[in-house]
């Protein structure tokens, strides 16, 4: 079974720029979507084969989450279920039999980290979230966490210790995810590989010069361990400021 993540940043602007033709070749058994920037009748996409799940933000040309999926889920349900948190469309999850999958886009701590302390609560929802799905089947979680987790999750870590996404405090809340019985599943596959990042500012060259972050993650319930195959980045495909994450597995 494969898997793959990508924050479009927009999906409307990457119709432009060769989506259906990388949905194609990517050829992924569920494919998850974060800031598709939509409300709902504003983009034709017709993918057959798929079922396809929305969950779009009140704010017009904001966030928003989608999960288009070759097997069908017994159920799915979008947001956290906290009326605080779910306004913003970050949140789908799919009950796909043997485990649950749910794709996210965390918020971000932003400039100045104007909204970490919403983000700190937002974590702490998340997991609580996250470990009450856990009580029933394992789970397989994957999105923007908007968190480089360790110095090699980024290229310039030192001048970047008090920036969003970089902050103590966010790291240590994907830590305390981790610890709750999760796998970074492309560190389990690559535990020392550096140069592996998902997301690279527009500004400055960055991509050109390969001066990015890995923010972008599938985590799998420990439960889930032996089934995990592989995981990769694919930084060669381009239309986002992020680039799609993968996860394989076998099937049960």
């Amino acid at each position: 079974m494969k898997l793959i993540s990508w924050n479009v940043n927009g999906l409307r602007a990457v119709m432009g720029k060769g989506f259906m033709e990388t949905f194609e070749i990517l050829d992924a058994d569920v494919f998850c979507l974060q800031e598709t920037k939509l409300q709902a009748g504003q983009i034709d996409l017709p993918l057959p084969g798929y079922c396809q799940y929305w969950n779009y933000a009140e704010k017009k040309g904001y966030s928003g989450t989608a999960v288009f999926t070759r097997r069908e889920p017994l159920s799915v349900r979008c947001g956290i279920g906290e009326s605080e948190h779910d306004a913003e469309g970050r949140v789908i999850t799919l009950d796909l039999g043997d485990f649950y999958l749910v794709t996210v886009y965390t918020p971000n701590s932003q400039d100045g980290l104007a909204r970490l302390p919403y983000r700190m609560a937002w974590e702490d929802a998340f997991r609580r979230y996250i470990l009450a799905l856990e009580t029933e089947k394992p789970v397989i979680l994957c999105g923007d966490l908007n968190v480089a987790h360790q110095p090699i999750d980024l290229k310039n870590p030192k001048t970047n210790v008090r920036n969003a996404g970089f902050t103590q405090e966010e790291r240590d809340k994907l830590t305390a995810l981790l610890d709750s019985g999760y796998i970074d599943t492309f560190r389990h596959f690559h535990p020392d590989e550096v140069g592996a990042y998902s997301w690279w500012s527009y500004r400055f060259h960055a991509r050109e010069k390969n001066a990015g972050w890995r923010i972008d993650y599938f985590l799998a319930s420990r439960a889930l361990e032996g089934r995990l195959t592989g995981a990769c980045i694919h930084p060669e495909i381009m239309g986002s400021d992020h680039c799609p994450v993968e996860l394989t597995l076998r099937d049960k």
